[in-house]
């Protein structure tokens, strides 16, 4: 038998079998981190060396131990209270439901909106007032990014169509998804986002990357923004609820590694999510009671990428749970309300 200190400081011992998974893992001193391998999970891998590997990679970071707790098997989903409406950048608006939140791109010819909240309700009462407290007009909102088909994303968003013109872009197989499983309340269908796809505005470039897994058509957009003289890109991860079936998790899989590698391309430095398993809430409050402090969205490009494989391992371990039939690989639900959110 073999020794090696565990993060707690205490000395674990190793069998030779656990050390071989551990290697697989990329845990043992001298192995790199996890890369994308010829099986989405290392051959005789148990799902718990993944779950203690992505704890090991968040440390002591509240975001990356937010983002594990968030992905752990039968956890509870949060319902924190609306907080404030509130700009994150000079060019990015905060507007929250709690449990789930929307994004505001501001322009100089108007207003690109990140998902619309549950309902026209939501929309009438959090969106509008929100980016008229913050001094944005909704009369300039010109497109509405429904990043998955599920109605906390996509509810408010035939209100924001009829009353402001707006569009609304969705992926052909989110669009398909709606039509199938949510005709009575799915928004017209409207516009569909290419892969890759890069929507202007003002000046402002978003692009659109498709991340399929959490649905069929997830997409997750990468954001230039800027606070004074200050220049960060942003990324949004589209859908954080995993998948239940072996397949859908492989999908996700992919996804992380593929918008992973986009990141990285794109310098991303900052990161966003539209529910609040990412500490975001707590970091909202930060720089409400700090401002022109350091904005503690600002991560930086080692700690965004960190995020993701932080992300990667918590997947290989639901993946894992689902090829052992274990129980705890299932998703949760949060209600028939909401179908499959997050």
């Amino acid at each position: 038998m073999t020794s090696l200190p565990r993060h707690d400081g205490m000395t674990g011992y190793l069998t030779r079998r656990r050390l071989g998974r551990l290697a697989a893992l990329g845990l043992v001193a001298g192995v790199g981190s996890v890369g994308p391998t010829s099986s989405a999970v290392a051959a005789g891998a148990e799902a718990q060396d993944y779950y203690d590997r992505a704890r090991r990679l968040a440390g002591s970071d509240p975001v990356l131990l937010a983002l594990v707790r968030a992905l752990t098997p039968d956890i509870g989903f949060p319902r924190p209270p609306a907080p404030e409406p509130l700009k994150i950048f000079d060019n990015l608006a905060f507007l929250s439901a709690g449990w789930i939140s929307a994004m505001a791109v501001l322009t100089d010819d108007g207003i690109v909106l990140i998902d619309a909240l549950t309902s026209p309700a939501e929309a009438e009462s959090i969106l509008v007032p929100g980016l008229r407290e913050l001094g944005a007009d909704p009369e300039t909102i010109k497109y509405v990014v429904v990043t998955h088909g599920h109605d906390d994303h996509f509810g408010g968003a035939q209100y924001l169509a009829d009353r402001y013109g707006a569009r609304v872009l969705m992926t052909p197989a989110d669009w398909d998804l709606i039509a199938r499983t949510r005709p009575d309340n799915a928004p017209t269908r409207d516009l569909e986002i290419a892969d890759g796809q890069r929507l202007t505005l003002g000046g402002t470039t978003i692009q659109l990357h498709h991340t399929p897994g959490h649905t069929p058509g997830t997409v997750s957009p990468i954001i230039p923004v800027r606070a004074g003289c200050e220049r960060h890109t942003a990324m949004l991860w589209g859908g954080t609820n995993p998948p239940t079936t072996r397949t859908e998790l492989r999908s996700y899989l992919a996804s992380i590694h593929s918008f992973r590698a986009r990141m990285r391309q794109a310098n991303v430095d900052v990161e966003l999510s539209n529910h609040p398993g990412d500490y975001g809430l707590q970091r909202a409050e930060q720089l409400r009671s700090r401002p022109g402090g350091v904005n503690p969205f600002v991560l930086g490009r080692p700690r965004t990428q960190r995020f993701m494989a932080v992300m990667d391992s918590m997947l290989r371990g639901r993946l894992a749970d689902a090829e052992a039939g274990n129980a705890r690989g299932a998703s949760r639900s949060h209600g028939a309300a909401v179908q499959g959110c997050c």
